[in-house]
Order: structure tokens, then C-alpha cells, then sequence
């Protein structure tokens, strides 16, 4: 009975390959903590436009009030903290937690500066979404080349 995923029936030779892939496709995401034992790293995904960057951290868990964002010298930190619940009930007991408990940290450098003044941060459903628009005199500027 505790057998709740079946491995998906394979269909040609090749899809040995493709369950390689899934083995290694999350090996080198940060996702768990970091090698000194510490903080809880949480998996962003950032893109970029000719005017703005756009962040997205997942923070499951977390509650609006334990969670910071600050931008400094071009360095982007997002700071979290999940606290453990006790489960225990007073005629019950937990038989399983694999919910994780602790701090999130996570910094990355940007590329340019950025307009402090108009930065975004929403936060629904577990995932910070940021808006940082990049300041005046690091957007690209098109020149126009007259004919002589």
C-alpha cells in the first residue's frame, strides 16, 4: 500500500535518457541548505528587460511579516524565516513532518543599478514576485545615426 507513484512505462530505449536528465536537473539547484549548514536557500528565477529586472522566489510558508527584502550596493537580499508548528495534539502524534522550518536567505548581484525609489514587491500564495527597474543612466540608449 505504499506504493503511491508508479514509474511511467517506457515505450523505446531512449527514455533511459531522458530519466538521466531528471536525476541531474535539480542537482545543482539551491534549494536545500547551504553547505555550512545554515540558511534555507530559496529557488528564484530572474529575468531581464531593457528597463526593469523581475524576480520570482518561492517561500513557502512564509508570512508577510518574517520576510525582507533589501537591495544594497547593487546586491539583492531576500531574508525569510519559516517557524516549525508543533503538531502534536493532545491524543495524537506526528508520525511524519518533511515540512522545512528556518531561515531563507538569498543574495545575488544585478547587473546595474537600480531605481530604489520604484522597486515593486508583491508576495501571494508563497512566491515574492519583485519589479526593479533599472536606473536612468544604466538603460540602453538607442543613437540615431544621421546621413551626411
Amino acid at each position: 500500500m505504499n506504493q503511491l507513484v508508479r514509474a511511467p512505462e517506457r515505450h523505446s530505449v531512449w527514455d533511459v535518457f531522458n530519466d538521466l536528465d531528471n536525476v541531474f536537473e535539480g542537482l545543482l539547484r539551491p534549494t536545500r541548505r547551504n553547505f555550512d549548514g545554515g540558511s534555507l536557500v530559496p529557488a528564484m528565477d530572474v529575468s531581464e528587460t531593457d528597463h526593469e529586472y523581475l524576480v520570482k522566489a518561492e517561500l513557502p510558508g512564509v508570512k508577510k511579516d518574517d520576510l525582507e527584502v533589501s537591495i544594497q550596493d547593487g546586491v539583492l537580499t531576500v531574508n525569510a524565516e519559516t517557524k516549525y508548528e508543533n503538531g502534536q495534539k493532545e491524543n495524537g502524534r506526528t508520525i511524519r513532518q518533511e515540512r522545512r522550518y528556518g531561515k531563507y536567505v538569498r543574495s545575488m548581484r544585478l547587473g546595474s543599478e537600480i531605481d530604489k525609489e520604484k522597486v515593486e514587491a508583491e508576495y501571494k500564495d508563497g512566491v515574492l514576485s519583485l519589479r526593479l527597474p533599472k536606473a536612468e543612466a544604466v538603460k540602453p540608449k538607442k543613437i540615431e545615426v544621421n546621413m551626411v
